[in-house]
């Protein structure tokens, strides 16, 4: 220990010159780098891409799970066979459906991708055009995500709780305003995002395929126009032909190598959620109602959303009915194809894109003919798993019009269950059959048109509330109907 004490001189005058010369430095040599200041984009994307794609797709979090125990069964794709009362298909929810959506896509995936906007923007710590460019598409995503199942949301002031005067009550946005928000969004995320510009990192949507992005962001813009066309005709009928004049500038999904899914790999925490679900749990079976349409189609695609019987028939399971009532019927349960831990979360498709465009197109909105955007959606729905569409298939849907595009959209649309039941409440498409005799449905028997805001609003933000539910224009219950509804 006495050695301490015999510091050579030369040393000490080193030491004393040393401290004099980086006393400006001081605040950089005592930076932590396991607790950086700032933290990159490359690590914020991940996760909020994440819990946006997983709260909309399906995750293991039950009593929280909007998509496949609420949707899917509202717009009976699936039906349970029991805990009914509980979980969604008689039209009744816990409340945790609304706070864990709510929750998680603000404070997990929206917040992560605010702050990756700013740190990538002009002036910010990572400027980065592609990085701002992804976060604004995936931040329009997850708006646009939550205001269709709300209504009214925090959106213009709702991520400025850390900003230099911050808004931790921030007030509501009609839903005619976000949409013309995201809207604005996805141009301009376009405008930002370069191919053979710069590098970006924690991509697990596209691995840094910035053409991927720009396609995603130009459809899913043409998409919200086409939702938004009855309320606001010209504006959306612009803002589709301007994508659709101009491929170059304004690029699309071409075919089923280029839409919008994330990818899983068989590790804990990386699986597919429905795989987590489904392969754990019997609680569902498929519905009556999707089964019966693919059997009077004669549709092979049965195959896929459907495991057989063992005498190798398809059968379906009444929706709303008691679980003494299911338990007492053989049904098929969902197909292989989603069991697999590898399967992809969906998102957005070509085939949604072309059945949008065949409506668009039916509604006069686009040029082109409407039937043939309809046989290249439902051709691409065969093609996404794995088949081909028959060539008499179209004959067999009689007469078309807007119903058969949006049955048709509907079929296709299974797993994306929140897609489709937003799609039944915009138009009313396609028609429900009466219900079983031994059904019970709760909400006065309406389809569910919304869920309810959480509890949180009410106790932490209520003035900014009942200024939202006002411009909801009914009860925040889940019978008002939204402002896109036809």
């Amino acid at each position: 220990m006495k050695r301490l004490k015999f510091i050579p001189y030369t040393l000490m005058l080193g030491l004393f010159l040393l401290v004099g010369s980086c006393t400006e430095e001081f605040e950089e040599i005592n930076t932590d780098p396991n607790n950086p200041v700032t933290i990159s984009p490359a690590l914020l994307l991940p996760n909020a891409i994440q819990v946006s794609v997983d709260r909309y797709w399906g995750h293991s979090t039950r009593f929280e799970r909007l998509n496949i125990d609420a949707a899917m069964c509202w717009i009976q794709h699936l039906a349970r066979n029991i805990y009914i009362n509980a979980e969604g298909d008689t039209y009744e929810i816990p409340i945790t459906v609304s706070t864990g959506t709510w929750d998680n896509l603000y404070n997990s995936s929206l917040v992560n991708l605010e702050q990756v906007i700013e740190l990538a923007g002009e002036g910010g710590a990572f400027q980065n055009r592609n990085y701002e460019g992804i976060a604004l598409v995936m931040k329009a995503f997850t708006f646009s995500y939550l205001t269709d199942v709300f209504g009214p949301i925090p959106y213009s002031n709702a991520l400025k709780g850390a900003a230099d005067e911050p808004v931790n009550s921030p007030d509501y946005d009609s839903m005619e305003e976000i949409y013309a928000g995201v809207l604005e969004d996805l141009k301009m995320a376009n405008e930002k995002l370069t191919i053979g510009g710069p590098v970006v990192n924690g991509d697990i949507m596209f691995d840094g395929d910035i053409l991927r992005w720009k396609k995603f962001a130009n459809s899913l813009r043409i998409k919200l126009a086409n939702r938004q066309a009855a309320k606001k005709p010209a504006e959306s009928r612009a803002i589709m032909q301007e994508i659709l004049s101009s491929p170059e500038t304004f690029p699309i999904f071409t075919g089923n190598d280029d839409y919008a899914q994330l990818n899983h790999a068989n590790v804990i925490g990386s699986r597919n959620k429905m795989f987590d679900v489904f392969s754990t749990r019997s609680d569902w079976n498929i519905s009556t109602t999707l089964v019966d349409k693919l059997l009077e189609l004669d549709d092979d695609r049965i195959s896929v959303y459907a495991l057989p019987l063992a005498d190798g028939s398809f059968a379906g399971l009444p929706n709303g009915l008691t679980d003494a009532a299911a338990s007492s019927i053989s049904a098929s349960t969902i197909g292989q194809k989603f069991l697999d831990p590898e399967a992809p979360s969906i998102l957005m498709t070509y085939s949604e894109l072309m059945f949008i465009l065949a409506e668009a197109a039916l509604e006069g909105d686009i040029a082109g003919d409407h039937m043939d955007y309809l046989e290249m959606a439902i051709s691409g729905s065969f093609e996404q798993h794995g088949l081909e569409m028959p060539a008499d298939y179209i004959s067999r849907l009689g007469n078309v019009d807007k119903e058969a595009i949006m049955t048709q959209k509907w079929i296709a649309l299974f797993g994306q269950g929140v897609e489709a039941w937003t799609e039944y409440r915009r138009t009313g498409f396609p028609q429900m059959p009466t219900p079983d005799p031994n059904a019970i449905f709760v909400n006065d028997g309406v389809l569910p048109t919304r869920i309810e805001y959480p509890p949180s609003e009410y106790s932490l933000n209520m003035t900014n509330l009942e200024e939202g539910i006002q411009m909801l224009g009914g009860g925040d219950n889940m019978r008002t109907r939204l402002w896109w509804a036809e």
